[in-house]
């Protein structure tokens, strides 16, 4: 049935049930030509109808699910399209406050920041959710929150960007509450499987969900660490690393994380079956001397549907950073979920992504709510740093995506 038949028809349908008629299935198949358009203004919306349908607007068309591709090297569409992750972090706006902050009072403005990072070619928008916004015990979910969610997955369906929904977050310390932190290791657990289940319910019949993160930079622990002393030291005011439990009690590292991994993807496949499952590891979680994460790839990517690493390559060292990549290529696919130009150039970046390609099938970077021209001119050096990125980042879109 092609576009300019279901125009006609669209038209006939309305004309007739307008004027009382029965309409038959018959009566369908014999529709050969448009009613006549008068000065009805009844008419001219049905005129817009059709001409979505002639020429649908972007975003319209309903979004092909994602899944890892059957020999397990990237990911495709339900139609078995190849389809390849390029996008961004959008997880604070250029004044540090995370999407939680305003996409209540201000959401036209996450509506502007989606159309804006859409028109940089990006498919994937990395959502950061806090797990003190959306839980108000460690048992009931925080309604208004799934609403906002809902009103986020409506906004990237029209918008055709996937969203890679970072969960259990609490970057803000202000935001965690008090009685989190004084759970048990498995009371903590469990309200992140209650977390993760609320968000999956919500989530579970929208194809604009990418996947889902379980955490931002989990680490096993490697010892004892004092009561309630559950985050990483601060960066830039956030908190970024969390630690899953205090104590490793004589336990391997590695399979605390799996059980925590295994803990909190059950909760998710209580309900959602379909929608691809992660963590966002650091780049030293590799099984080799020094500063470990207790995340090893080799041992965790039989519980993941694919593995993310983040990954800020130094200025002279890409090799080092090819390096550590290439040990995360253990039979699933890799994305660089996080990558921007802090330690190099904005052009040895771009050549450390075309470079990683033998790896990694996957690249998210960073936006922050202001386009290029604003970025041009601020006076701020990391504002010109992120304009040049991103220029790059226009560019190598057409590199790296089919």
């Amino acid at each position: 049935m092609n576009q300019a038949w279901i125009l006609q028809l669209c038209l006939w349908l309305v004309a007739r049930g307008k004027r009382g008629q029965t309409l038959s299935g018959q009566s369908i198949l014999k529709v050969n030509r448009l009613p006549s358009k008068g000065s009805d203004p009844f008419y001219h919306g049905l005129l817009i109808l059709g001409s979505l349908l002639v020429h649908p607007a972007e975003g319209l068309a309903a979004m092909p699910w994602i899944r890892v591709s059957n020999d397990k090297t990237g990911f495709v569409t339900d139609a078995d399209q190849r389809f390849v992750p390029w996008g961004v972090n959008y997880d604070h706006d250029d004044q540090g406050r995370l999407i939680e902050d305003y996409w209540q009072a201000e959401w036209p403005l996450v509506e502007t920041h989606f159309e804006a990072i859409r028109d940089l070619k990006a498919n994937v928008v990395r959502i950061h959710l806090q797990f003190g916004k959306f839980m108000e015990t460690a048992t009931r979910p925080n309604r208004e929150a799934h609403r906002q969610l809902t009103r986020l997955l409506d906004l990237a369906e029209r918008t055709n960007l996937y969203l890679d929904l970072t969960g259990l977050g609490c970057y803000h310390k202000r935001d965690v509450p008090a009685w989190y932190d004084e759970l048990s290791e498995s009371e903590r657990w469990e309200a992140q499987a209650n977390f993760w289940q609320a968000v999956a319910e919500t989530c579970k019949d929208s194809p604009a969900v990418f996947c889902y993160d379980l955490m931002n930079e989990p680490v096993s622990p490697g010892g004892r660490s004092p009561a309630g002393d559950w985050l990483g030291p601060a960066f830039a005011g956030k908190h970024f690393v969390q630690r899953i439990s205090l104590d490793q009690n004589d336990r391997p590292r590695p399979q605390i994380a799996v059980d925590w991994i295994q803990q909190l993807t059950k909760a998710i496949r209580k309900v959602d079956q379909r929608h691809l499952v992660t963590v966002g590891l650091v780049d030293w979680s590799l099984d080799r001397p020094g500063l470990t994460s207790g995340f090893v790839p080799h041992i965790v990517v039989e519980h993941i549907d694919f593995l993310c690493i983040h990954l800020y390559p130094e200025k002279g060292k890409l090799d080092e950073a090819l390096k550590t990549l290439a040990g995360f290529s253990v039979g699933k696919p890799v994305i660089i979920e996080e990558t921007f130009p802090l330690k190099c150039t904005s052009l040895e970046l771009a050549d450390f992504i075309q470079q990683s390609r033998k790896s990694a099938t996957g690249w998210i970077s960073f936006y922050w709510g202001k386009p290029i021209t604003e970025l041009r001119k601020s006076p701020k050096i990391g504002d010109a740093i992120l304009a040049e990125w991103l220029v790059q980042f226009e560019k190598l879109s057409s590199l790296m995506v089919p």
